[in-house]
């Protein structure tokens, strides 16, 4: 059968989004912005464009950074200045265009940054530093500030105008990353979450923070816009797991029943991998969730559309394929070659 015919190709309709298609273009975090504004360049715009232009059904943003603080290295975009939002304008208008839909993903690092990237020491759950070199600055982790109840409640209040911003910049509406061992992930992680107040102790505890964050987006954009990314695994810890993996699906779940939450995007670095009870991490989110789940973790065709025809996940999402091939969508649809992606090669130009 002709890879036009499978149903990751064919049209759905998600809420407010009338996709054109099942495949998604995952958040890829590039560093092509104006590292001193923050702005979005015309670059990245056409960069957006082409894949819009090539027919792709969702297109998550690379991480954008509801304030200064939240920013983890280099050229890394925001939505906190009316230029950086303008910038974004030019961007979702060019995607609209040709019939794309498109998110902002808002990123805050925590305290995988630095105080030369953002002019002070980061900020944290809780004062227990990181192990490793942060991002293209190759500078050790330092030890970041424990974050007073003040601080926590304008960060919150910072995602709430970031969201805000989004939907002045035309996009469609956001992802929230609380994955990967960044700031939301940081609070939900007994290993960086020592706190004794009400962002820490039990788990519901260290989930608080990214229900508030939840909560105080919903008043800039409506909940069916709001994606949720979250992950046992985390970048800058690779011996973490999860001690009862049921148990905090289970949390996190009723976290996002409870908000009115229903699109999902789990992430692992491999589809395939089993993880628990025999079961891959969509399929065990999937036992517990009956609403929108996004698949992700080096997918191919084949295998994205047999997820989908097994009932596993609704989307598919690819990351270096769509680095490597702006248009490979059409690449897939005819049958042709696929450009394999090689960083050496395709990492450090936009094209």
């Amino acid at each position: 059968m002709s890879n036009s015919f499978f149903n990751i190709f064919k049209p759905v309709a998600l809420g407010q989004w009338n996709l054109r298609n099942r495949i998604v273009m995952a958040p890829l975090t590039r560093g092509f912005a104006r590292d001193e504004d923050g702005t979005v360049t015309e670059e990245i715009s056409a960069y957006y464009e082409q894949r819009a232009k090539d027919g792709v059904g969702l297109i998550i943003t690379e991480g954008i950074t509801p304030m200064l603080s939240g920013k983890g290295t280099f050229g890394v975009p925001g939505l906190y200045t009316e230029a950086q939002t303008a910038s974004w304008k030019k961007v979702t208008e060019a995607v609209h265009r040709h019939g794309g839909t498109i998110i902002a993903q808002l990123w805050h690092v925590g305290r995988l940054s630095h105080s030369d990237l953002i002019g002070r020491r980061p900020q944290a759950p809780s004062s227990i530093q990181a192990q490793g070199k942060v991002h293209k600055l190759h500078k050790s982790y330092e030890m970041p500030e424990t974050m007073t109840t003040e601080e926590i409640k304008d960060v919150v209040y910072h995602f709430q105008l970031a969201a805000r911003s989004a939907v002045l910049a035309g996009f469609d509406g956001i992802e929230l990353h609380a994955a990967h061992g960044y700031l939301m992930d940081q609070f939900i992680n007994e290993r960086t979450n020592i706190r004794n107040d009400e962002y820490g102790g039990n788990l519901q505890g260290r989930l608080r923070f990214l229900k508030e964050v939840i909560i105080a987006v919903k008043k800039e954009i409506s909940t069916d816009r709001i994606i949720i990314r979250f992950s046992e695994k985390k970048d800058d810890d690779p011996s973490y797991a999860w001690t009862s993996k049921a148990e905090t699906i289970r949390a996190y779940l009723e976290l996002f029943r409870e908000t009115g939450i229903t699109i999902l995007h789990p992430s692992t670095e491999s589809y395939a991998e089993v993880w628990s009870d025999g079961l891959n991490f969509h399929q065990a989110v999937r036992s517990q969730w009956e609403h929108t789940i996004i698949g992700v973790g080096n997918l191919d065709l084949e295998r994205a559309e047999e997820a989908i025809n097994d009932g596993v996940i609704d989307l598919a999402a690819f990351g270096r394929p769509f680095i490597a091939n702006p248009d490979l969508v059409q690449r897939w649809r005819s049958g042709l070659p696929i450009t394999v992606y090689d960083s050496t090669k395709h990492l450090s130009v936009l094209k």
